[in-house]
């Protein structure tokens, strides 16, 4: 019984990897591309408890919680990136607005 769950845990990963390719290579934004390579992340992690299971081992239990924390870390750093970017551009695009306002452009 234990042994038919991992391989559905080992297929779901694959499935979920698989599928995480499919959204970086289609997009269409960056933030799409972010969660495709947290999805990345999430199916090592499953697939490492897998190991852990099936082998008895707890190193791999380690591999784990090592993923899981730099996945978290690393989406909320893309997560801050992206969203510094989208700020800027929006003050650029005041900027902009703002020096057509100044030089007549509208009354």
């Amino acid at each position: 019984m234990i042994a038919a769950g991992l391989l559905i845990l080992a297929v779901g990963s694959i499935v979920v990897a698989v599928l995480g390719v499919i959204r970086i290579v289609k997009g269409p934004t960056s933030a799409d591309r972010i969660l495709a390579l947290d999805l990345f992340l999430t199916a090592a992690v499953a697939l490492a408890i897998t190991a852990a299971i099936g082998t008895g081992r707890t190193v791999f239990l380690d591999v784990a919680i090592g993923l899981a924390l730099l996945g978290f870390v690393g989406t909320t750093g893309w997560a801050r990136l992206i969203d510094r970017a989208a700020q800027r551009r929006h003050q650029a695009e005041i900027a902009a607005r703002d020096d057509g306002d100044a030089e007549g452009g509208r009354p």
